[in-house]
């Protein structure tokens, strides 16, 4: 009859497991160790680790402080402001937001070149007036003011 075959199998240890795995990570990660030490050591000379080290030993006194601080009318409106300024920023197509931010350079240049020189005369005004530029511009500004003033419009007038 056949013998059956004894399997011996080595208890695992995944302690020994994870000692090699460290005892390899310097020489297979030694860049991003060194990399690491560096950030490690920028924290420090600038006193960021220091901070965390007190904000963690002091944690109970800061969230007192914390909480103390939110509870103020001032901050709870600010916190409301954020959440309706979040929901604006996230109905806004980014295109027209990445119009509007290419845009406020320029306009910031022109207002800076205009105090630098005599204010445009009575057909400057009419030229610039003529402008197919800023009737666009007019159209997007009366649109907006259009859309606040039918927000701000009590139940009767609207």
């Amino acid at each position: 009859m056949a013998q059956p075959i004894p399997l011996n199998v080595r208890r695992r240890d995944p302690r020994e497991e994870i000692r090699s795995r460290l005892a390899q990570a310097p020489a297979e990660h030694a860049e991003a160790v060194l990399a690491g030490f560096e950030v490690l050591q920028g924290l420090h000379d600038r006193g960021v680790l220091e901070l965390l080290r007190g904000a963690l030993g002091g944690r109970d006194k800061v969230l007192e402080i914390i909480v103390e601080a939110t509870k103020t009318p001032e901050a709870i409106r600010g916190i409301r402001n954020l959440m309706v300024m979040a929901k604006i920023f996230g109905s806004i197509d980014p295109e027209l937001l990445e119009k509007f931010a290419q845009a406020v350079p320029d306009a910031l240049a022109g207002a800076a070149r205009a105090e630098q020189t005599e204010p445009p005369g009575f057909w400057g005004i009419w030229k610039i007036f003529r402008s197919r530029n800023l009737r666009r511009g007019l159209v997007v500004v009366n649109s907006m003011l259009a859309a606040w003033g039918k927000n701000f419009a009590s139940e009767r007038d609207r």
